[in-house]
Order: structure tokens, then sequence, then C-alpha cells
């Protein structure tokens, strides 16, 4: 269930990183992605229930898709409380993962079942279900297409009539090809992602796939582990993104965790 890949892609890649970025008199080095601090401005209660592969936030409203079989949901939550205010179960066989919300219709993507989901809004009602042929891991949208993760290290463009691929985009960090990529927000112009297993999240330009920016959860990521030992800490890893678009707020959390976060990042 997700909980060791990219430990082999992680051996592989570092082997070959520092050949592939040292450049040339003909072809500088290219540069790593500039870090990108952050400050917490608020805390509130999440569900630790909640295996959280994709957040929300739409006009106003806070929504979560949640995974694992027999336990994958859609949710409308309350920010505050942490409380849900809708609940959808997933059918038991159904490994639910990331969502993503255009025009009023949410999209949910599952894990190794090939399907996505068609819901609309406010009523959470089941209107279509497509085919995909891959794994489902993050998904998000530009306010035209939907932008899918599969748990490598590309991003999948798609027309939501009728989910057809559009383009495949290499994403690449310091010219190399990264891996992992998993939760997304769409986030002014920028594709931002959790790197699955790791306490990065990725600035994404979804044009050229470059990482531009990096921030480092790994405090957070340390704190979570503090308060909930009885979890492994494979089963804790940072997951989920939000964006406010009106209020210009961003959200975080992670699967299981007992806090979700208002931060403010550094650019």
């Amino acid at each position: 269930m997700k909980y060791l890949i990219g430990i082999l892609a992680l051996c592989s890649l570092a082997a070959c990183k520092n050949d592939d970025n040292n450049g040339s008199p003909d072809q500088p080095a290219i540069p790593a992605p500039r870090n990108i601090t952050y400050s917490i401005l608020s805390t509130f209660p999440h569900d630790t229930g909640s295996y959280t592969q994709g957040l929300v936030f739409y006009k106003g409203e806070l929504y979560e898709g949640t995974g694992l079989e027999n336990r994958s949901k859609l949710l409308r939550t309350d920010l505050k409380t942490g409380k849900a205010l809708q609940s959808l179960a997933l059918p038991p066989e159904i490994f639910g993962e990331g969502i993503t919300i255009l025009n009023d219709t949410v999209y949910q993507l599952t894990y190794k079942n090939n399907k996505v989901f068609v819901y609309t809004l406010p009523g959470f009602k089941k209107i279509k279900e497509y085919s995909v042929n891959m794994e489902g891991w993050g998904l998000t949208n530009d306010g035209k297409n939907l932008i899918l993760t599969n748990g490598s290290g590309d991003l999948y463009f798609y027309d939501p009539a009728g989910f057809r691929l559009l383009r495949t985009q290499t994403v690449t960090e310091a010219g190399s090809p990264t891996f992992n990529l998993n939760e997304l927000e769409f986030i002014n112009g920028y594709v931002y992602a959790n790197q699955y297993t790791y306490p990065y999240i990725f600035k994404i330009n979804p044009e050229t796939g470059v990482i531009e920016g990096k921030v480092d959860l790994s405090q957070l990521w340390d704190r979570i582990r503090q308060k909930r030992p009885e979890i492994h800490p494979s089963d804790l890893v940072p997951n989920g993104i939000a964006w406010d678009s009106v209020a210009k707020k961003m959200y975080i959390t992670g699967k299981l965790w007992p806090e979700l976060f208002e931060i403010q990042l550094s650019e």
C-alpha cells in the first residue's frame, strides 16, 4: 500500500544525480530548487482516522478524500472542529485517492481500481465513472484540465469531459527526473505536490516540469510523530495541500494526522 515504494528509486536516482548535474562548459549546471520556508498561522484538529489522500478548499468549504480498503470516503469537513459535515463511503473494495473540484463537480481517483468517480455538489451524487489505465495518486486542476499523478515523476493532463489524456509532463529537480509525486494542488499558476514518503512539497512549473521551489516539512512531521508514537512513521507521511483561493490561505495535513495547519510560505 505504497509504504515502501520509492526507496529503490531513490537509490538509483541518487547514484546518477551527481553525474547529471555537474554541467559542462557548453551546458551549465541546472540550479537546485530554491528553499521555501513557512510559518504556521493557525492549527486545527484533524480526524486521526482519516488516511488523507486529497484535500481541497472550494467555495469556503473543506473537502477531503481518504484511502484504504473498507475505510475510503469522500468528506466535507468543518475546518474548526475537524468533524465531518457530510460523508460518502466508497465501496469496501475501493482504495480512494486524490480529489479535485472543478465547476461544482468532484473527481475522485482510486489507487489500483482503475476508476475515477465523478460527483455533483452539494449532494455527493455520483453521476459518472471513468476508467484510467494507471494507478491514481494525486489530482488537481488548473481551471480547465485535470492534472493527475500515479506515483512516478510525471504529471498527466486530462480533459475532464471523458477523461481523455491530453499530455504528459516529466518533472525534474536540478535537471534530473523526480519520483513519488503524490497529492497535488494548483496555486497561482504552479502545481504544488507532496513527495510520498518524504517531507517535501514541490513547487512545479506545469509548462516546463521544473521544480522551482521546495518546502521541507520535517519539523511538522517530527511533531506529528511525537503526538502519535503508536503509529508507524511510514503511515504518518505528510499528504494534503489545500488552497483557499478567495481568502488566499494554504492548508496542509497528513495521513492519520491529529492536526491540520494553515501556513504561509516565504515567497
